[in-house]
């Protein structure tokens, strides 16, 4: 009797959309040490942010859901132990708090003697300010959180030889998903609901209309990205968040019975707390003209008045601050079109990298170090890395 042979493995590459479209754009090599090395940030402080708050957000909303509990939320009796509940999940996956300036252990919570917490730290006020000043317009819309979505593309690497399949795979996980009725008594003074309203798309095609629309969002635990008119055509962090939300509405349409994708939405938390580092930056922004948002005359002087003295953080206004945390995003076709074309470019430079190290080229010589300074200075392999390393003369300089 004759066996047959066994065929050749076929496996499908997966991309997700944050995992791997903006950690490469991020930094090529950075991205192939920790994604394809599995060797893990040993200073997570990011990824750590991130997780936090979207498990404390999503937790939150379960909360409210169950309880109902009405705004806005103390930070001790309310949101405190949804925090302790997340933190105990991510330890137990590894994830442990970054430095205590920034995040209180549990076991040291306490009142002193004014009945104030000495103790609460900047990410939990950053929470406490996003339940109070979004989540009460957001639960009520919110229709589904963490939404698993996946889809097929072409594999964009015309080399066929080389190539390792015909397809690949696109992953993403939506943070919210929200069902919105325009005229619904629900809707009615919700202050997101109010933005979208400021949006020209928005009133020109969905103001007037009884259908049920859903909005896809999403929450980054950063400031809000530089907005540069000069450079919107090329490849920026404003544009990668954007690509992102249009890639996500592309896998969302391909589910059956749903409704139409009226917009995106995604919400820059640390805006409603800008650390000294953050504000420093927006400041600068402000100051180039790179934003998008504008500002009213007293929180510009207040910002043109700061020395940068922790001490003397001006008071801005929650307006300003509401207006730099919310961005919205129009969904159509062609915004789509454009945004897989990004993605498929991206996944196109990942297979060449990986399949020109799987022929003996070096790490080094198949992925680009490409990072800002920023990305370099908290990076783990910036010591054997020559990207910047003029402005480390202790780092090894390797050829």
């Amino acid at each position: 009797m004759k066996l047959s042979s066994k065929s050749k493995e076929y496996n499908i590459p997966e991309y997700s959309l944050t995992g791997d479209l903006l950690s490469f754009l991020t930094c090529n090599l950075q991205y192939r040490y920790q994604n394809k090395g599995s060797l893990p940030p040993s200073r997570p402080l990011q990824l750590w942010f991130g997780e936090f708050i979207h498990g404390v957000m999503e937790e939150a909303y379960t909360e409210w859901k169950l309880k109902k509990t009405q705004f806005p939320w103390d930070w001790l009796r309310d949101i405190r132990s949804i925090e302790e509940k997340i933190d105990q999940r991510m330890q137990a996956r590894g994830l442990y708090p970054p430095n205590p300036k920034y995040f209180t252990p549990y076991k040291t919570v306490g009142e002193n003697e004014h009945g104030e917490n000495p103790l609460k730290r900047i990410i939990s006020t950053r929470i406490e300010k996003s339940i109070n000043l979004w989540g009460k317009h957001l639960f009520p819309l919110m229709d589904s959180s963490e939404v698993l979505i996946k889809g097929l593309r072409k594999m964009p690497l015309k080399d066929k030889i080389n190539r390792r399949s015909d397809f690949y795979c696109v992953n993403g996980v939506i943070d919210v998903i929200s069902s919105l009725k325009i005229n619904s008594p629900i809707s009615k003074k919700n202050l997101i609901v109010e933005y979208l309203k400021k949006e020209n798309f928005y009133k020109r095609e969905y103001l007037n209309s009884d259908e049920e629309y859903e909005i896809i969002i999403d929450y980054k635990g950063m400031k809000r990205p530089q907005h540069d008119p000069k450079t919107l055509e090329h490849q920026s962090t404003w544009n990668y968040h954007e690509w992102q939300i249009l890639t996500y509405s592309w896998l969302r349409c391909k589910q059956t019975n749903l409704k139409p994708i009226i917009s995106g939405i995604i919400f820059y938390l640390n805006e409603l707390l800008p650390s000294n580092e953050d504000l420093l930056v927006i400041k600068g922004d402000i100051e180039n003209g790179k934003t998008d948002v504008k500002i009213s005359k007293e929180d510009r002087e207040l910002i043109n008045d700061w020395n940068g003295n922790e001490k003397n953080f001006p008071n801005l206004s929650d307006s300003f601050k509401l207006d730099r945390s919310i961005r919205i995003i129009e969904i159509n076709k062609k915004k789509v079109d454009k945004a897989l074309k990004e993605f498929d470019n991206v996944v196109n430079n990942i297979e060449k990298s990986t399949v020109n190290e799987s022929k003996g080229s070096s790490i080094k010589g198949s992925w680009k170090a490409d990072g800002d300074k920023r990305t370099c200075d908290a990076c783990d392999f910036r010591n054997f890395c020559n990207k910047h390393s003029d402005d480390h003369p202790q780092f090894l300089k390797i050829p």
